[in-house]
């Protein structure tokens, strides 16, 4: 629990922009961020169909670390494995509007906290029965939720998606992409959560739950209720965990 009470909600991207010019404020992005855990999904615009746009999806969740106007996110769950070490320079340009910038001026992103984002915020880190290695886990922050979960099987670790993708088959590009980030809100009776955004398209427009219990923590949800989240739950269902195994974050990442 290091993360300032100030970053805790949801905050959507509005621009993107590189050192070289580019920008970009059209992909949807939504950040979560609770207490100690995070995470994000990025999809552009129009939505991906084939499996060549769905590769430029991006999503991720973890453990969120802030040191003075540092912020690193480290990736417990990434869509895209190898990926480079996260780390912000942050400012806060009043409440409700943050500014990232890359520690070597490469580029910069403009967040805007949702309204209706804070207040509650919560989160439940899972693992699989089954393995114990696969993750998932179910954040809330006022009136919205995301839900991530890794794929049933795993990618290399030592290449990029985009590698991995040009040697395999139709069917073995397919599984790679089968990766679930689930973004969404919950309705005025707190009872069901709706899927507004997904990397999978077939979530959209989906629940995620169905009544439950709107005033109780997820932490003391019946473990029923968690067991079966999400479009590829581990035949012995997810357990709940404390905290997610992470690998220790290097110091130079905070140079």
């Amino acid at each position: 629990m290091n993360v300032p009470e100030p970053y805790l909600g949801v905050w959507q991207r509005t621009l993107l922009r590189t050192a070289n010019g580019f920008e970009d404020r059209t992909t949807r992005v939504f950040w979560l961020q609770t207490e100690s855990l995070h995470a994000d999904i990025r999809i552009p615009e129009p939505r991906p169909r084939s499996l060549e746009q769905r590769c430029l999806q991006a999503g991720f969740a973890g453990v969120t670390r802030v040191e003075g106007d540092l912020c690193r996110w480290h990736r417990v769950i990434d869509f895209h494995p190898a990926s480079p070490p996260d780390v912000g320079r942050m400012t806060f340009v009043g409440p409700d509007e943050l500014h990232e910038r890359a520690l070597d001026g490469s580029y910069l992103e403009v967040w805007k906290r949702l309204p209706g984002s804070q207040g509650e915020s919560q989160a439940q880190w899972l693992t699989d029965a089954d393995t114990g290695v696969r993750s998932a886990c179910l954040l809330r922050a006022g009136t919205f939720f995301l839900f991530v979960a890794s794929r049933p099987e795993p990618l290399r670790e030592d290449a990029s998606l985009v590698r991995q993708l040009t040697t395999a088959s139709a069917e073995q590009a397919e599984r790679m992409l089968d990766m679930e980030l689930s973004f969404g809100r919950i309705d005025s009776t707190g009872h069901a959560w709706r899927i507004e955004l997904s990397t999978l398209p077939c979530r959209l427009g989906k629940a995620l739950l169905l009544n439950p219990e709107p005033t109780a923590p997820l932490t003391t949800w019946p473990a029923t209720r968690l067991a079966k989240l999400g479009a590829h739950a581990p035949a012995g269902g997810w357990l709940r965990v404390a905290n997610p195994v992470c690998r220790p974050v290097p110091e130079e990442d905070f140079a």
